[in-house]
């Protein structure tokens, strides 16, 4: 389960939160302590990739300095074991409150840590999926990571444990295989690119992918109000 108040996953039946010390039971509002409506996959969905990209590259064109400074804190923290769930869960965190107007700053990239556990398990088994597939002729790794592309939305938007969010991206790329392959493949050379620019490219390109992962999601799924109000 997760704190009402600020997102960091908690144990059932804890009384109160032990990131923001709230309490539990009883959440302000009645709207707040209802809980998320059940999940549904959309039923028509086809990959745009050349369009997210696009829309990714304006988006961090538009606030380039701080999704430069972004991108310096996750390689720098990303030598860190462990945590590259986390930091993946803060870059969409900062581009979902960007994509919504509510003024995101410095610290929401920092927000990814709430959902610590659930994010540290998906990438473990995302790595370890991806890895199985990529020794069958690499092609089945190319899809799976293009499966769980959007795990870490999941976990942070709908509240899902690890196992639910990858069923549910997978339930929403399984509708079109390719098309999200390609926007992987295509996602891969971007940053390619910003690697063969004295890899100071990288500080735009690997932003832009996760803007254009997050803003594929909020287009194919949509974002949940509540959460973004608690974030």
């Amino acid at each position: 389960m997760f704190c009402h108040h600020c997102g960091a996953q908690v144990d059932a039946g804890s009384q109160f939160c032990r990131s923001c010390g709230k309490p539990l039971a009883g959440p302000p509002g009645p709207s707040a302590a209802a809980p998320l409506p059940p999940w549904t996959p959309p039923a028509r969905v086809h990959a745009s990739a050349g369009h997210w990209l696009g829309a990714g590259w304006n988006l961090v064109m538009a606030d380039l300095g701080t999704y430069v400074l972004l991108a310096l804190l996750f390689f720098v923290l990303g030598t860190v074991p462990l945590i590259g769930g986390a930091l993946i869960a803060g870059f969409h965190i900062y581009t979902m409150k960007k994509l919504t107007g509510r003024n995101p700053d410095i610290g929401d990239f920092f927000k990814g840590f709430n959902f610590f556990i659930a994010t540290l398990v998906a990438s473990i088994l995302i790595g370890l999926f991806t890895f199985l597939g990529t020794l069958a002729l690499i092609i089945p790794g190319l899809v799976i990571a293009a499966m769980y592309k959007f795990t870490y939305l999941f976990i942070v938007d709908k509240r899902m444990d690890f196992w639910q969010a990858m069923q549910a991206s997978h339930a929403v790329v399984r509708q079109d295989y390719f098309g999200f392959t390609m926007f992987l493949i295509l996602a891969f050379l971007v940053n390619v690119l910003g690697f063969c620019c004295l890899l100071v490219g990288l500080l735009v390109t690997v932003p832009m992918t996760f803007a254009a992962v997050t803003i594929a999601y909020k287009e194919l799924v949509g974002f949940e109000t509540r959460t973004l109000d608690s974030l």
